[in-house]
């Protein structure tokens, strides 16, 4: 074969492919065929952008923009992209029940006009790549819900469902958008509330809202939040007016109020006003509606109209800086919290040290500290809310006793070595301090706000002064097998070991041994938990005259020694407690004191022969 005759050949195997590639991969199968032949209209949603609904002189012209829907005729104004989107669903569906064809209407003139078709009222028109052909609709037909629909320049009539008509029979003011902004409530980064009574500015930073007008303190996210989703939410109750006439009518040319939402993108969208560099959207709240007392007038920026609001709205100009105020006593971000330093004057500082994490007790050595306890701390800190605001300018700090606090923490995170951004070492970032006593409260001071707050007082017993309240509660840490002897004293002293076959003999004591007794007894003492430190050993606590004291040794050499000593009892149904390497005092519970004072000597049961002598005795 030339080689002429095979490059031809070539080529038209590669036309064959790329056709069957880039046409046969397009084409609709079999079964989306028959369904798009049933459809009155194909086309595709995306692909739309405009839809002009003619319906006698009304004109409908709607347009698609940035993703969202724009009444353009009659009037300039949002439109309610959900129920377009849904038109343009139904319409995608719509199919024919029936097909008039050509040639049965070029045979009876008259039928066009018969089904309403020559000169129609009503007809759609779909903008946009690959939009079909402008729909003319009908007269109803004797089927109920059916009527007869054609396309422009087609010599075919179809018999179709009436839920299109319906759909865009609607007035104009029918796709307006009622919903009051496009706006999310987590959009908003700035809002500015305008009343007689003056004007509060709020600033979103971070996750956290503070407030910045007329005072400077934290905000509550939550309450900041509602205040906002009341715009966000609110529906439009009627369309009044566009905004440039005249507005006394309405109350809206002296507004009693407003507030302005800004966005996070406001800035990259060129939006600007000489103020702030930013330009919101500005509520203006007016009088209220004439006919529908449930309703107040509102103008509003963004889209330039007068309209009705549920009357709930002008609750918006009744919030004052303190409904919208944190009420939490301070805000820490565990995230970066390393340190915790107590500083109680007179009795030293505690500092405890975040170790991965667990803490541990830095101004002790590192000893560990009873973490679940540090935790709780903190939670409750977080959670702790304010009773009151005492002062909004921290100027008389000697009239509330926080010019020399009696107690103040600290927080601060912790660098170990330089970085580009921090140098190495304690950085505080949060620090309270606690003053006078006032009845149920004591007054209080976050460092870097400048007003003056009460707490309830019994915060102030859940922060521990003294370091050794802060110990783990964990006493001991063995295995029961790791004892070699122990000695308990009560009224008397019994000591055992235990021997190469792990059976425990008597050193000091008589009688048969209660094995059963002794491994409870040495499970508790093993693995010893404290209920909780009570600090500094005290003369109450009675350990001169104990009720109990266990030693014990955990080597066969008997070298590495260990001293329990339970002293008397503590409220609650607990017992003082105290080892010999450890400082401090602690309580035990209840159960764990009984099953460290189990009998150790097994009870000794009658004979056969005492038991049949005493029977005839009691008998008489």
């Amino acid at each position: 074969m030339k080689s002429k005759t095979t490059l031809i050949l070539l080529v038209i195997t590669a036309a064959v492919f790329a056709y069957m590639f880039f046409y046969e991969r397009k084409a609709p199968t079999t079964e989306e065929a028959k369904r798009q032949a049933q459809n009155v209209v194909n086309f595709s949603r995306e692909k739309i952008d405009g839809i002009v609904i003619q319906n006698g002189d009304d004109k409908i012209d709607l347009r698609r923009r940035d993703k969202k829907w724009r009444l353009e005729t009659p009037i300039k104004e949002q439109a309610d992209s959900s129920l377009i989107e849904n038109l343009l669903l139904d319409l995608e569906s719509w199919q024919k029940d029936a097909t008039i064809p050509a040639k049965e209407l070029e045979a009876d003139k008259g039928k066009l006009n018969e089904y309403g078709l020559s000169k129609p009222k009503l007809r759609l028109k779909l903008r946009g790549k690959d939009a079909p052909r402008e729909i003319l609709f009908g007269k109803d037909a004797a089927l109920e819900g059916k009527m007869y629909v054609r396309l422009e320049n087609s010599k075919e009539t179809f018999l179709a469902a009436q839920s299109i008509k319906k759909e865009i029979e609607k007035k104009a003011t029918e796709f307006r958008d009622r919903k009051l902004t496009d706006l999310i409530t987590a959009q908003v980064s700035r809002v500015v509330l305008k009343t007689a009574a003056g004007e509060m500015e709020l600033q979103k930073k971070g996750d956290h809202w503070e407030i910045v007008k007329p005072l400077r303190a934290r905000g509550d996210d939550q309450k900041i939040a509602d205040l906002i989703a009341q715009m966000t939410t609110a529906r439009i109750q009627q369309f009044v007016a566009d905004d440039r006439g005249d507005l006394h009518p309405y109350g809206l040319a002296e507004p009693r109020g407003s507030i302005t939402l800004f966005a996070q993108d406001d800035r990259s969208a060129g939006r600007t006003d000489s103020s702030r560099g930013e330009q919101g959207q500005v509520l203006q709240i007016g009088g209220a509606a004439e006919k529908e007392k449930d309703q107040v007038y509102v103008r509003f920026s963004a889209r330039a109209f007068v309209y009705t609001l549920p009357k709930k709205i002008e609750e918006i100009l009744n919030t004052k800086p303190n409904d919208v105020r944190d009420r939490h006593l301070v805000r820490i971000d565990t995230n970066i919290l390393d340190r915790i330093t107590i500083d109680a004057p007179g009795k030293g500082k505690t500092v405890l040290a975040r170790k991965e994490e667990n803490w541990t007790i830095g101004s002790r050595k590192n000893a560990p500290a009873n973490s679940s306890e540090v935790r709780r701390l903190i939670d409750t800190l977080q959670n702790e809310q304010v009773t009151k605001f005492a002062e909004e300018v921290a100027s008389d700090l000697p009239k509330y006793g926080l010019d020399k606090p009696q107690l103040q923490l600290t927080f601060s995170s912790f660098a170990s070595e330089n970085t580009a951004e921090t140098k190495a070492g304690e950085r505080p970032f949060a620090t309270i301090a606690f003053g006078k006593v006032d009845g149920d409260n004591v007054y209080a001071r976050l460092g870097d706000e400048p007003f003056i707050v009460a707490v309830r007082r019994g915060l102030l017993e859940q922060i521990f002064t003294d370091p050794l309240q802060w110990q783990e509660l964990s006493i001991f840490k063995f295995k029961p097998e790791q004892i070699h002897r122990f000695s308990v004293v009560t009224d008397k002293e019994l000591t055992l070991v235990r021997g190469a076959n792990n059976q425990w003999s008597w050193l000091k004591g008589t009688g048969a041994i209660d094995q059963v007794n002794v491994q409870s007894l040495l499970n508790t003492l093993s693995m010893l938990h404290a209920v909780r430190w009570v600090g500094s050993t005290a003369p109450q606590h009675a350990f001169e005259k104990p009720q109990l004291v266990i030693t014990f040794t955990t080597s066969p050499d008997d070298k590495a020694s260990h001293k329990l000593t339970v002293g008397a009892a503590a409220p609650d149904g607990m017992w003082f407690a105290r080892v010999d390497e450890r400082e401090g005092t602690f309580v035990i519970s209840n159960p764990d004191f009984n099953a460290l004072r189990l009998s150790l000597v097994k009870p000794v049961e009658p004979s056969p022969a005492v038991s049949a002598s005493v029977t005839p005795s009691a008998t008489r």
